[in-house]
């Protein structure tokens, strides 16, 4: 079951101009990556959406920006990013003996250019109301 949902915008103190808005919700497996999809249009929001992991199935971690795109990750019980064995394998394969390329490479596989950039954005929400939205059935 659907229903509307409004939404209090708040000035977003990070960027002169910008609103900002959070909710929390809950809904079926899958819901997650069905938000993240329908705001991949806008590709100038910047936004993330977080799915829990359940007794059936892994969390997951979208993030976007304007600059960046689309960066998504599982993530475990704990909210930890899960990286996938063969992409710490293909990190350690580009970076052969170099260290500092290995960092690089794991800086990616970890979405860190998306936390850098986003960061600013989510400490101006301190304070901000939180809106919860719950399934209903």
């Amino acid at each position: 079951m659907s229903r509307a949902v409004n939404f209090s915008w708040l000035d977003q103190p990070a960027q002169d101009g910008a609103r900002r808005t959070e909710f929390t919700w809950t809904g079926a497996i899958g819901t997650g990556a069905a938000i993240a999809s329908a705001l991949r249009g806008w590709e100038h929001l910047r936004y993330e959406v977080t799915e829990e992991p359940t007794g059936a199935s892994d969390g997951g971690r979208w993030m976007h920006t304007p600059d960046l795109g689309v960066f998504y990750a599982q993530t475990d019980v704990t909210g930890n990013m899960v990286v996938p064995e063969d992409r710490v394998r293909y990190a350690m394969e580009v970076a052969g003996s170099n260290a500092l390329e290995l960092h690089r490479e794991l800086r990616l596989a970890l979405g860190q250019a998306w936390d850098d950039e986003l960061e600013p954005f989510r400490h101006a929400a301190e304070g901000n109301p939180v809106v919860w939205l719950h399934r209903v059935g």
